[in-house]
């Protein structure tokens, strides 16, 4: 459990990762088997937790966290290493079939489908890394989870033997189960522009500040991780956003921005998929006030289910092009383009807004008991209004891929 607060001082959450063994990574559920191998059996195994986890949606929000258990159900499933090279003991999945299995986990419940998308895809932050260090942090006999946080908000400077770091960074995902926990800073200022440098971490040497109080999300244990002086060897910093990964895999190829926004627009299409699936299994038994049959049988809520079922199939169909585009390109080894990057862009911060709408739609036709607190269907909204917030699919991404499309280039420095 958090250490207990004092007033004006954030909690200390403890690290914590269940079956953890020796050097990183967990051991497996007991009785977990054999390993899945491709995502369509990854995806199977996933349907399968699917009701537990949809039924534990209220106990993940009210812990903050993915309970012990319930993650290494989801480390056996494959989740976490589904996006992984094979040559790291993942299964090197193509770009499609790693966003469906976000978007399922997503569907059952939104705060372990981020978890999941953010401990099992955020190692290509680092694969920019020399290649021994890349090996040491992913060994391919041991799953491996990680969590860190791209928003510069601390110093790094050279030190003897590598780097000092000292800030505080928001938003780390799942950071009490992960075996490596990485910080973004700002190393100077060139040109106007900050230059920037990762540092990776193991969790004994970082502390987490229990901070994630949120009306959204609120079972990723998304908390604050801060750092005073802390020293990393240079081998274990890396320039995000540049240079050439060191793997040789296509999904590593992908410019970071447009990955995670796909990404992300996935775990929002699968909120929002639930919500109708929350909202249809209501419409079967709810009879409205005044009402001479069930919700189902109301010719508007079948209109505006059509609708809203129509809008997200459209959201994800843009999404799942984006994704095999950019698993085209990057498999042929061709550069992307800036037109690339504005389109995948454009349709993910698309296809998350019109998730959120889906899902506000449905809690609008639950009526008067969506907003009791065991209705999934205001947990769904709140869960992918959350989502929306997220920088790489805000709505001024469509100015700046309008301006690109318009031949104005990109004027932004993450793009």
């Amino acid at each position: 459990m958090p250490s207990q607060q004092t007033e004006g001082t954030p909690r200390v959450a403890e690290v914590e990762r269940p079956g953890t063994a020796p050097g990183g990574g967990t051991t497996g559920a007991p009785g977990a088997g054999r390993r899945p191998t491709s995502a369509a059996e990854v995806l199977d195994r996933v349907a399968t937790l699917a009701p537990a986890i949809a039924a534990r949606a209220a106990e993940v929000e009210a812990a903050r966290r993915l309970p012990p258990d319930l993650l290494d159900e989801l480390v056996a499933a494959g989740c976490f290493h589904v996006a992984r090279p094979d040559t790291h003991g993942g299964i090197g999945a193509d770009l499609p079939d790693v966003l469906r299995v976000f978007e399922a986990v997503a569907r059952a419940d939104a705060s372990v489908g981020w978890t999941v998308m953010i401990g099992g895809g955020s190692w290509v932050d680092l694969a920019g890394l020399p290649r021994a260090a890349f090996d040491a942090l992913f060994p391919a006999d041991r799953e491996v989870i990680t969590a860190g946080a791209f928003n510069p908000t601390g110093t790094i400077t050279p030190a003897p033997g590598g780097y000092r770091v000292t800030g505080r960074w928001g938003f780390v995902s799942g950071c009490q189960h992960a075996d490596w926990i990485y910080v973004n800073s700002v190393e100077g200022i060139e040109d106007g522009v900050p230059r920037l440098r990762m540092a990776v971490f193991p969790p004994d040497e970082v502390e987490i500040e229990d901070t994630w109080d949120v009306s959204g999300l609120s079972g990723t244990g998304s908390h604050h991780v801060p750092l005073d002086d802390a020293a990393v060897p240079a081998d274990m910093t890396v320039v995000p956003l540049t240079g050439e990964p060191c793997v040789d895999t296509p999904i590593a190829r992908i410019p970071v921005p447009s990955l995670v926004a796909l990404a992300v627009a996935s775990v929002a299409t699968g909120i929002a998929q639930g919500a109708l699936d929350d909202v249809v299994d209501l419409a079967l038994s709810k009879v409205p006030l005044l009402s001479h049959g069930t919700l189902a049988t109301d010719p508007l809520f079948q209109a505006e289910l059509a609708t809203a079922d129509t809008e997200l199939r459209a959201a994800r169909a843009l999404v799942d092009e984006c994704a095999r585009a950019a698993w085209a390109t990057a498999s042929a080894r061709e550069p992307f383009t800036e037109r690339d990057r504005a389109r995948t862009r454009a349709a993910a911060a698309w296809a998350t807004d019109r998730a959120a709408a889906v899902a506000g739609t449905a809690y609008r036709a639950g009526g008067g008991s969506s907003i009791y607190a065991d209705s999934p269907l205001q947990r769904r909204r709140r869960d992918v209004e959350a989502v929306t917030q997220h920088f790489i699919v805000k709505r001024g991404t469509m100015r700046t891929a309008g301006g690109v499309l318009a031949g104005q280039g990109i004027d932004a420095m993450v793009f």
